[in-house]
């Protein structure tokens, strides 16, 4: 009897396993067991909290606001994680489903932006600020109210929620019948269980939730206990060395056929720039959110040698640890002609190169920031761990 306890025992511990390493990793980080303690999840049946929460509407919306709905999703989303983006048009299916049926649906950020490393903006041209989620509602066209509860996350500490996206799933008495995931696999076409379609069909039915409770996955909720990471981060960031050096040919010609994996952004710049400061800090923001896939920065002065120390000297201030270049001013050319166009030497110029060499971006003067990342998201090799990426962005970004 203790022999088949003892294997009964390790049966169970390798498939506990085996489930762990099927999930995405972000899921088992949003998952762990010091989170869960300091954040419990509401149990089923619980009622909803109340809230009032502006949204990117410039409206407060309240719990109140949805009283005469059958059904009350509460879908918490966010602006930087990757699963959260690409669920959004399956969110967006659900809501063309079900809005005009009794079914009220309301996203809510729980991110503190102050909380979120700059390393965990890599599948993300923003932020979770609120200025940010107005920008991708109106990218994205999101019908439903889009509130953000970051500044004190008191509804997210209320709920509970490990995740984004996490859904909670309320009945016409505002009891929590469901909560988790919105189906059972980041592939749309592999989904076999549609869970929170399932108990939305229930409830409108009369029925219970056959299955009340699912793991969600996604990126873990940026607490503002995590701040310190943060901190942490910036110290490394700004203690990182910046130098600058002289361009030869090989290397123009190098940087103009981008061999290898690396989307690849250069930049001109001189130090006669009025918005150089504001543009390379943007530039050097985009390479500490991308440096951690295949991505490169090159910032190129075309001042004269002479100013070399004060243009070290700016870069410095700038904490630009990107591949820094300088050339002679008679080296421009080669470049105008491999661009296909012309700019003035104190001219800000920025280019995104995909790999092997094909320009997919150019622009005279400051780049605007947001088209610039949707171009070098969008010629990002697809990662396996968010698939659907590439389409995402490439629907944002600029023809």
């Amino acid at each position: 009897m203790r022999q088949m306890k003892c294997l009964l025992a390790v049966v169970v511990l390798c498939l506990c396993a085996a489930s762990i390493r099927a999930q995405d990793p972000s899921t088992v980080r949003a998952m762990s067991p010091p989170a869960a303690a300091a954040h419990p999840l509401m149990p089923i049946g619980t009622p909803a909290p109340n809230f009032s929460l502006k949204g990117t509407d410039d409206q407060v919306h309240t719990l109140a606001e949805f009283s005469a709905a059958k059904v009350l999703v509460i879908m918490f989303e966010s602006i930087h994680c990757p699963v959260s983006e690409n669920y959004e048009s399956r969110l967006r299916k659900l809501y063309d489903t079900y809005h005009d049926r009794g079914v009220a649906f309301v996203a809510i950020n729980p991110n503190n932006p102050s909380a979120v490393r700059l390393d965990e903006l890599g599948y993300t041209d923003l932020n979770d600020s609120p200025e940010d989620m107005k920008v991708r509602a109106k990218e994205r066209g999101i019908p439903w109210p889009y509130l953000y509860d970051g500044g004190t996350q008191e509804v997210v500490q209320k709920l509970g929620a490990v995740a984004t996206p996490h859904l909670f799933i309320f009945d016409a008495g505002r009891k929590l019948r469901y909560e988790g995931r919105v189906d059972d696999n980041q592939i749309e076409a592999r989904v076999k269980v549609h869970d929170a379609q399932n108990a939305i069909d229930a409830l409108l039915a009369g029925k219970p939730v056959a299955v009340p409770h699912t793991p969600a996955f996604g990126c873990s909720t940026k607490w503002l206990s995590k701040r310190a990471d943060v901190q942490r981060e910036w110290a490394k960031i700004i203690a990182e060395p910046v130098t600058i050096t002289h361009a030869s040919t090989a290397d123009l010609n190098s940087l103009l056929a981008n061999a290898g994996e690396n989307v690849t952004v250069i930049h001109f710049w001189s130090l006669a720039n009025s918005t150089r400061e504001q543009d390379l800090s943007q530039l050097e923001t985009t390479y500490w959110m991308y440096r951690g896939r295949s991505f490169s920065l090159v910032t190129i002065n075309t001042d004269s040698a002479k100013d070399a120390d004060s243009v070290k000297g700016f870069l410095k201030s700038q904490h630009a640890s990107s591949t820094n270049l300088q050339i002679e001013p008679a080296d421009l050319k080669t470049f105008q002609v491999a661009f296909e166009t012309s700019w003035d030497q104190n001219e800000e110029f920025t280019a995104v190169i995909a790999p092997g060499g094909k320009v997919v971006y150019t622009h005279k003067g400051p780049a605007p920031i947001h088209d610039l990342r949707h171009a070098v998201l969008a010629h990002f090799t697809e990662n396996s761990s968010y698939p659907g990426q590439v389409q995402y962005w490439e629907e944002l970004s600029p023809r």
